[in-house]
């Protein structure tokens, strides 16, 4: 798939920020976080996609950008703040040659990181735009708008409220309706923990990762099949969602592969959870940064040889509703502790070579099949490789009766992985 980038341009608020609001200082939980950007791009195919020009995305960005002041300005490393100047978003035009149907079924998951504006590790250098957009055309006339916005300064729920807005804007709605807060660093306020190394780089070595990412579909009819040989009626009060369900799957099928490949080792699981509404105060939806807790669970090597499907399910949920709960006091001096050393453990496991560590988080909810610039909606919303080993993450299905995994693991773990989805869904 070849990428011609066309122009290059820096939008920068309609109006400026104002003086008070020009550092933004991060909280610990932005920290703390790998050095990459959140990505998302949205495929667009219609005749109304095909008019689509440069000049008013640009303006509708223009129009929001003021309400996402430090998406505009640029991080500074050594004073963990962001320098909201007005420095500007980049936004970037290129041709695809490719036809977006083929890209919306390609195999090699990687190629879609070509039609990115940046590299997924680029990011936190004082040169790095916080957000970053790129309007690709295909040549037939399909178009994906991608996106990357510094993790430094955003999770994945972030996106989703930024990317509301923005189509919100381009449509003429009320730029009022969407009201973003930057209120997580006076909640959490920074202690200047380096950031964590998760084996990140800022680039591709000899032109391609070293972890392999592949997208795996489980429709409604396969969800349903999975939910009825997990859940048993006399022990349980209700089912398990359709995420608890394809979780405990995947994290099963990526420690059985690992067992194959090696050793059996320790299960590590750290599951993303979102605080906002749950604290007390409750933090809004709009709430912007890195707001996330994480529900670990631990399982020994000798436990999980015992395990089925429906016990990685159950533990799985049990621990996240768990982390759920405590989200009620995450904002007092107790919950500080409590989340620092989770998330320090966390970091901390990942780089052992001993331990099964695997990342999963759920981007399902957060209203991307909703994203219409006045084209309608996506066709497809899609990630692409993150370059994080042993990591899951979740995405809601166009019908939003599904959902779409995308697994990222070792290149020798993947074959094995594989067969034990097949073997399990197929039993």
């Amino acid at each position: 798939m070849r990428v011609k980038v066309v122009s290059k341009r820096l939008v920068k608020p309609r109006t400026p920020t104002p003086q008070t609001l020009k550092t933004y200082h991060i909280s610990f939980m932005d920290e703390l976080n790998p050095t990459m950007n959140v990505v998302g791009i949205f495929y667009y195919h219609s005749p109304s996609a095909a008019a689509a020009n440069l000049e008013g995305l640009q303006q509708s960005l223009s129009d929001i950008l003021p309400a996402f002041y430090p998406f505009a300005g640029r991080y500074m490393k050594q004073d963990r703040v962001v320098d909201c100047s007005d420095q500007g978003a980049l936004l970037i035009e290129a041709d695809v040659d490719h036809q977006m149907l083929e890209t919306m079924k390609l195999d090699v998951v990687e190629e879609l990181n070509d039609i990115l504006p940046c590299e997924i590790g680029a990011a936190d250098d004082e040169t790095d735009p916080i957000l970053l957009v790129q309007l690709n055309k295909f040549k037939c006339g399909g178009l994906a708008i991608s996106v990357c916005i510094s993790h430094r300064v955003v999770d994945a729920c972030t996106l989703g409220t930024f990317v509301s807005a923005w189509t919100n804007a381009a449509r003429g709605g009320n730029r009022e309706e969407i009201c973003p807060v930057f209120d997580g660093p006076a909640f959490f306020l920074g202690k200047n923990f380096p950031a964590p190394e998760f084996g990140t780089t800022r680039g591709r070595e000899n032109g391609l990762y070293s972890i392999i990412c592949k997208r795996f579909l489980f429709n409604k009819n396969t969800i349903s099949g999975l939910k009825e040989r997990v859940f048993k009626p006399t022990e349980q009060s209700c089912p398990p969602s359709r995420v608890g369900v394809v979780s405990g799957l995947i994290v099963k099928a990526i420690d059985r592969a690992r067992a194959q490949v090696g050793p059996s080792t320790d299960l590590f699981v750290a599951q993303a959870v979102n605080i906002r509404e749950r604290t007390v105060p409750p933090l809004s939806r709009h709430s912007c940064g890195n707001l996330v807790a994480l529900a670990i669970t631990e399982l020994s090597a000798e436990e999980t040889k015992r395990m089925g499907l429906e016990d990685y399910v159950r533990v799985l949920g049990s621990d996240a509703r768990k982390a759920v709960r405590g989200c009620a006091g995450v904002i007092s001096e107790e919950g500080h502790r409590g989340w620092i050393e989770a998330s320090h453990e966390a970091s901390e496991v990942s780089l052992r070579e001993d331990v099964s560590v695997v990342w999963v988080t759920d981007w399902s909810k957060f209203g991307f099949y909703e994203a219409d610039f006045g084209w309608g909606k996506p066709e497809w919303a899609s990630v692409a490789n993150v370059v994080v080993k042993n990591h899951v993450l979740l995405m809601d299905t166009k019908e939003g009766d599904g959902i779409e995994a995308w697994v990222q693991l070792e290149d020798t773990h993947m074959p094995y992985f594989e067969a034990q989805i097949r073997n399990f869904i197929s039993a």
